[in-house]
């Protein structure tokens, strides 16, 4: 596990994406749960939040697929229905409300489209490297207006957005860093839109704002790296020597990976697994992250 890099050896580049690095800073715990532990401990119920926001996200990726013709705001509520997921939900007719609640979130924000405009990509995955990642992510939308990109991201949480949501994320920062290098062309503005109350908000970075986004993501996978490859050492002996090392995680590799306990300790796919989280916060419904 101390073993030094041969000297002059390129360093092996951090795969990830923004999700694999905001789970880090989120937790590291429920990283390790995720992306090192196999198999990974079994996860909690689908939170009934997931499943609308992934049934919107389905239905207008499906969208802007069809003909021009058929880009109406009647086929995107059909495509909700077509692509509605049912889990999570409490029971049948809570489902059904939603569902229909969906439909008219979708018809409605497409309504105000321009069915002509075509994307330059849906569902677009984009990637970059560095000296430190390889990273790679997929745009829910990338439009192209006058010369520039602008890297669009649909949201269906409760929570009402501001520009500082834009500004903030790492995530549309380093899509916008990763499409321009892929479709060499600039991209600076990152949007949400925000489907329950038909805002869109919006930041236009400068290359500045998006190098530090891009400085801060090295800094993160530098940290997990570390942690991943300790991991992985110790896995590997284990593995050799499975008669005689225990199965479960020693203490040393444990504190590579502590819980960082908080409010969202409540929505954790892995709280059954830790004890900590369980005491920093009380217990979920599946259901109860949809909105009143």
């Amino acid at each position: 596990m101390d073993q030094l890099p041969l000297e002059g050896m390129p360093r092996r580049l951090y795969t990830c994406t923004p999700s694999r690095l905001n789970n880090w800073l989120d937790c590291p715990r429920r990283y390790r749960f995720t992306y090192m532990d196999r198999p990974s401990p079994q996860k909690g119920l689908p939170w009934a939040h997931n499943s609308v926001g992934a049934s919107v996200h389905n239905a207008l990726a499906a969208w802007w697929r069809e003909p021009y013709e058929r880009r109406t705001p009647v086929t995107a509520s059909t495509l909700v229905t077509g692509k509605w997921i049912n889990e999570g939900f409490r029971d049948a007719e809570q489902s059904t409300t939603w569902r229909d609640r969906a439909r008219e979130m979708v018809s409605g924000y497409v309504a105000s489209l321009d069915p002509a405009g075509e994307p330059v990509g849906v569902e677009r995955t984009v990637a970059t490297r560095t000296s430190v990642m390889a990273l790679s992510g997929r745009i829910d939308r990338l439009d192209r207006r006058g010369e520039e990109l602008v890297v669009v991201d649909y949201k269906t949480g409760r929570r009402p957005l501001t520009a500082d949501d834009a500004r903030s994320s790492l995530a549309l920062a380093v899509y916008a860093v990763a499409a321009s290098r892929v479709m060499h062309r600039p991209c600076h503005k990152v949007e949400l839109h925000h489907l329950p109350t038909g805002s869109i908000v919006e930041w236009e970075h400068t290359d500045e704002s998006l190098a530090r986004h891009l400085g801060r993501a090295e800094e993160i996978a530098t940290e997990a790296s570390a942690a991943d490859e300790h991991y992985k050492a110790w896995a590997g002996v284990r593995v050799k020597g499975a008669d005689r090392n225990p199965p479960q995680v020693p203490e040393a590799i444990d504190a590579l990976f502590p819980p960082r306990t908080g409010p969202l300790c409540s929505w954790c796919d892995f709280r059954r697994h830790c004890p900590e989280g369980q005491a920093a916060s009380g217990d979920r419904q599946p259901w109860d992250g949809l909105a009143d």
